[in-house]
Formats: C-alpha cells, structure tokens, sequence
C-alpha cells in the first residue's frame, strides 16, 4: 500500500512525497505513529519506498505536501 507513518500528522491524512534526489513523486496517506528514530520524520511503506526509489538506499531526502485529510 502506498502509506506512511508520522508522529503528528492525523490518520487519513494526503501527503505528496517527493523524492529530491530522482523528482520521484508519490501521493501517500498516512496511516501509522512513527518514526522513532532520531531525526527521521516519515517512514514509508515498502512499496511507496521502491516507487520513490530508495528502496535499497533505506533513507532518503524528502520534500513532504500535506495535500488534505
């Protein structure tokens, strides 16, 4: 699926999620609490990852759009 955890952002909510390095652009809702990891703000799921293309990578620069709930 394509979704994404966020710390504060509600459930429900659209983010346009584009990749910095490639111009990969996805729209994801976010669906989860996370990441608990310092100085990380979203984590994608696996097949959001792989279309942006970081999959192997694991971590990438992001821009992040809340389009909406």
């Amino acid at each position: 699926a394509l979704t994404a955890a966020h710390r504060h952002l509600p459930f429900g909510t659209r983010i346009r999620v584009t990749n910095l390095a490639n111009g990969r652009k996805l729209v994801l809702k976010v669906n989860d609490r996370g990441p608990f990891i310092a100085g990380r703000i979203l984590d994608v799921s696996r097949r959001a990852a792989r279309d942006l293309g970081f999959l192997e990578a694991g971590l990438a620069e992001l821009r992040i759009e809340v389009l909406g709930s």
